[in-house]
C-alpha cells in the first residue's frame, strides 16, 4: 500500500508517518518498505489525480509498504486507529488471497475441460466428417456418361 493511502487511513499526515518510520527503520527491512522509483512514482501520479512536484505536491518518490510493512505499522504507530485500521488491513489482504486462490482454482478446472473437450470433440470431428463424407456420396447422383457431340466418323470396315 501507498504510503499516503495509509497516513490518511490512520489519520495522520504523511510526514508524521514518514517519520516514525525513519526513527523505527530497524523494523522496516527492504521486504517490508521500499520507495518508488521516479518513473514508477510518474505513472503513479499520472493514474490518480495527485499534485505534481512544483505545485504543492511531493518532493519526492512515495514509500509502499507490503503486507508485513503494514502490519509492522501498528506497532510504530501506536493508537486505537492504528490498531483497527492494521486488523482491517489484514482481514481484506487474507480475503484478497483466499478469492486469488479461489480464481486459480477455477481456472485450472477450466483449463482441465478444455482439454478434456478438445480431445473428446477432436475424435467426434472425425467420426462426423466420415458421416458427412458418406451422406454426400449418398445424396449426389452418380456420374452419368457423356454423349459425345457431333458426328462420329465412319468405320473404314463399312
Amino acid at each position: 500500500m501507498v504510503d499516503e493511502d495509509l497516513a490518511q487511513l490512520y489519520r495522520v499526515e504523511t510526514r508524521r508517518r514518514t517519520e516514525q518510520v525513519n526513527r523505527n527503520r530497524e523494523r522496516f527491512p527492504a521486504d517490508f518498505m521500499f520507495q518508488l522509483t521516479e518513473e514508477e512514482a510518474a505513472a503513479l501520479r499520472s493514474q490518480s489525480a495527485s499534485s505534481t512536484p512544483g505545485r504543492g505536491g511531493r518532493r519526492y518518490a512515495p514509500y509502499v509498504f507490503t503486507e508485513q510493512g503494514v502490519a509492522m505499522l501498528s506497532s510504530v504507530l501506536r493508537s486505537e486507529r492504528a490498531v483497527a485500521v492494521n486488523i482491517a488491513i489484514m482481514r481484506a489482504l487474507v480475503e484478497m488471497r483466499r478469492v486469488a486462490a479461489s480464481h486459480a482454482a477455477i481456472e485450472r478446472r477450466l483449463d482441465d475441460l478444455e482439454r478434456e473437450t478438445q480431445t473428446k470433440l477432436g475424435k467426434h470431428d472425425e467420426h462426423l466428417e466420415t458421416i458427412f463424407a458418406a451422406l454426400r456420396q449418398l445424396i449426389s447422383p452418380p456420374p452419368r456418361p457423356r454423349r459425345r457431340v457431333g458426328f462420329a466418323p465412319p468405320d473404314d470396315d463399312a
